[in-house]
């Protein structure tokens, strides 16, 4: 289980992060702390008989607003490290959705091993945070980066981390950028052989390939713990032929890590280690790679202490699933598919209000690519907030009959059937405010300086994004 939220007033390391009047979703007048903007609201500016908490109406905030609820990342987070732990695999989230130290500590929380980022600004910033286990599921080439990183590994004895290579001037590079490090230094690099498909991104193309750059890696006295890989790369829907496509793909990289310990180049001397995405494919993946190596895998007989398997350690770096969503993700859903699994929840909303209704069935709202994504899908209308006479927003409502048709920069295009015969369609007024569920969630929360966690309307946490 995670720990979820701090109660108010408990220390939050990201407590002290800057905002300020140009932090969108604000209405700040001078730069605030985090715990500055957190203060409940007081008795007389409340009206009410004793101080409260923030709320999303309050003057603090302003539209557009993107809010997390605080239940659903409780449970999502909560779900993954469970299924994680009752199935034997260790989990890295790739925090390159939110980039939040917020976000990322609740991960800690339930149990998440490390960080997955996927570039070495990224690397940077969680080393910022103070992660001490960081997994760059990439390539590092620059040698400026390489430098930096045999610093850290030099300076931090508790630093652990772990990297791709797809080639033998990869290996070259990070050969030459450690030499002469002391054993201890180099026993806390992991190196993994990044296994491609062809037309793909980075990673090597085929076996032999494999083996290549394996032995490279072996032949410097680097750390080789296995193979790795994006299952995504074999498959963008969820038909049963891509289902199996993806399934090949993870029994081909358990293959190619099988080989690596038949060679004698890794799972010798510690489990060899095998990594997927694990985010739209997450059951293929807890289907196909756990388990250990038989004898007859690893190449028969048994080793010095009379044992004939081989460990297998399996590590999953998903991380869209921290807010889910109300597209993409919905549809992928690998959830439905764990036996034992229940369904994720969709924290993320964006608030917009509505600024004209210029024509009859068209609403126009101040939402636009700035502020949502649009890469995969257009954003989903979740709920209405009628704005009353007394300028406070109503209780929401289901907006049914709304379609998002168009994104400008700044305005979005809402569409109304009149057909659907709703109180919420048949009322839709400049001043009122509209929920707008998300499909990609890392190119809107991208968008985002600041997040507000809330729990209805009460803001319970206010988590800000280092991208």
């Amino acid at each position: 289980m995670t720990t979820g939220t701090p109660a108010p007033g408990d220390l939050r390391a990201w407590a002290g992060d800057v905002v300020g009047p140009r932090t969108k979703g604000l209405r700040l007048d001078a730069p605030a702390t985090v715990a500055e903007v957190l203060t409940p609201v007081t008795a007389a500016d409340s009206g009410s008989s004793a101080p409260r908490g923030p709320r999303i109406t309050d003057d603090r905030f302003s539209w557009p607003l993107l809010t997390l609820d605080d239940a659903a990342l409780d449970h999502n987070v909560g779900l993954v490290a469970r299924l994680c732990a009752e199935r034997g695999v260790e989990h890295a989230p790739h925090v390159k959705t939110a980039m939040s130290r917020a976000l990322y500590a609740r991960q800690v929380a339930a149990g998440a091993w490390g960080a997955t980022v996927a570039t070495p600004g990224q690397l940077r910033t969680v080393r910022d945070w103070g992660s001490e286990r960081v997994f760059l599921a990439n390539e590092l080439v620059d040698p400026r980066e390489l430098a930096w990183l045999r610093h850290e590994l030099e300076t931090v004895g508790s630093l652990e981390v772990w990297l791709y290579v797809d080639s033998t001037r990869g290996v070259d590079l990070l050969a030459r950028a450690f030499a002469g490090a002391d054993a201890e230094v180099l026993s806390r690099l992991g190196v993994l052989v990044e296994i491609g498909v062809a037309g793909g991104r980075t990673g090597v193309r085929n076996d032999v390939e494999a083996l290549d750059v394996a032995r490279a890696v072996h032949a410097t006295g680097l750390r080789l713990l296995g193979a790795a890989g994006y299952e995504g790369s074999v498959a963008g829907g969820t038909s049963a032929e891509q289902l199996d496509a993806v399934a090949a793909w993870c029994r081909h990289l358990r293959e190619v890590g099988t080989a690596l310990v038949r060679a004698g180049l890794a799972g010798i001397d510690e489990p060899l280690v095998l990594s997927a995405g694990g985010s739209s494919f997450l059951d293929v993946v807890l289907a196909e790679l756990p388990g250990p190596l038989s004898s007859a895998e690893a190449g028969g007989g048994t080793d010095e202490a009379g044992v004939s398997e081989r460990d297998v350690r399996v590590v999953v770096r998903s991380g869209a699933y921290v807010t889910h969503d109300h597209g993409f993700c919905a549809r992928m859903d690998p959830w439905s598919r764990i036996p034992g699994a229940e369904p994720l929840h969709a924290a993320a909303t964006v608030w917009g209000q509505v600024l004209s209704v210029p024509e009859p069935g068209l609403v126009i709202c101040g939402v636009g690519r700035r502020d949502v994504s649009f890469d995969i899908d257009l954003p989903v209308a979740l709920v209405l907030r009628s704005l009353g006479d007394d300028g406070e927003l109503r209780p929401a409502r289901d907006l049914a009959g709304a379609q998002v048709t168009a994104l400008n920069d700044q305005h979005l295009y809402l569409t109304l059937d009149p057909s659907v015969d709703s109180p919420a369609t048949a009322h839709v007024r400049p001043g009122d405010v509209i929920g707008f569920g998300i499909s990609h969630p890392c190119t809107t929360l991208d968008r985002w300086h600041v997040a507000a966690v809330v729990r209805g309307d009460e803001v319970v946490d206010l988590v800000t994004t280092d991208f």
